[in-house]
């Protein structure tokens, strides 16, 4: 999955963003728009793939030790992976739409990026800052990583003109909405239980999750019957593997999911490796 992480996101680049000039999200149109303005105002030309890399392999040095020694090295597979095709890969040109460009490679190099975060890795660059950060304070942080990308494009536009700029956004755009839809880690819900077998529930999602389960005695009204609330908190990826064990523990139980806005004090959050 990593390997066709960092394919799909040659394709975008060489295929959809450079024949549109557009400017890709994070240290990737950071790259392009350091290799063109060498080129173009001092006549230096030194490839796109040799920024990116290095780049990357800087901030992989920087982050190795808080975000994970597997997850920094797949994420440098990844990276070298697109350092590489985007050097020797033919673009195939299919639009000549700067709009579907715009819109199609954005959704490309999103789904490219949510392939590497559901598989443990990252497209390198403004990733490792964001997984870190993300880490650090136990929250989706990926809507920070769209303003720096703005600000890059608006640099973009007083260089080389603000219909590239334009279109760069609706790019970074997708790219973001899909990175999100997808990458599930940092964003989490609201699982209560009311169950007649609690301890059968909390020992089949303990087998399954580390998240602590809170325990609460309660009356169902109708039967005035004695019942149990049970109510924990848990990554939105792990929803699903909570719910299945609670239906396993018991049958007939009542499960109410909901999202939750922030998570703050002592939160169980797994590792990446």
């Amino acid at each position: 999955m990593v390997i066709l992480s960092g394919t799909l996101q040659a394709i975008a680049y060489t295929s959809f963003t450079e024949p549109a000039g557009l400017y890709p999200a994070g240290i990737s149109g950071l790259s392009r728009l350091t290799s063109n303005v060498l080129l173009d105002y001092w006549n230096i030309n030194i490839p796109y793939s040799v920024f990116y890399f290095s780049i990357n392999l800087i901030l992989a040095i920087i982050v190795f030790k808080y975000i994970g020694k597997w997850f920094t090295c797949l994420s440098l597979l990844q990276t070298s992976i697109v350092s590489l095709l985007t050097l020797y890969l033919k673009p195939i040109i299919i639009l000549d739409e700067p709009l579907l460009l715009a819109v199609f490679g954005g959704v490309i190099n999103g789904l490219s990026s949510g392939l590497a975060l559901e598989f443990n890795a990252s497209t390198g660059g403004l990733d490792f800052l964001t997984i870190y950060f993300s880490n650090k304070y136990n929250k989706s942080l990926w809507s920070y990583t769209f303003g720096f990308n703005c600000l890059l494009v608006l640099a973009a536009g007083v260089i080389y003109g603000w219909e590239v700029a334009c279109y760069s956004i609706i790019f970074q755009f997708c790219t973001t909405q899909l990175i999100k839809k997808m990458h599930k880690r940092y964003t989490h819900q609201t699982i209560t239980i009311i169950t007649k077998k609690p301890k059968e529930v909390t020992s089949k999602i303990l087998s399954h999750t580390r998240h602590g389960i809170t325990e609460i005695n309660a009356v169902g009204t109708y039967k005035r019957e004695d019942e149990k609330i049970l109510y924990t908190v848990v990554n939105s990826f792990q929803t699903n593997d909570v719910v299945n064990s609670a239906l396993i523990g018991d049958p007939n139980c009542f499960i109410n999911i909901q999202n939750t806005v922030d998570v703050r004090g002592n939160y169980y959050q797994k590792p990446l490796d």
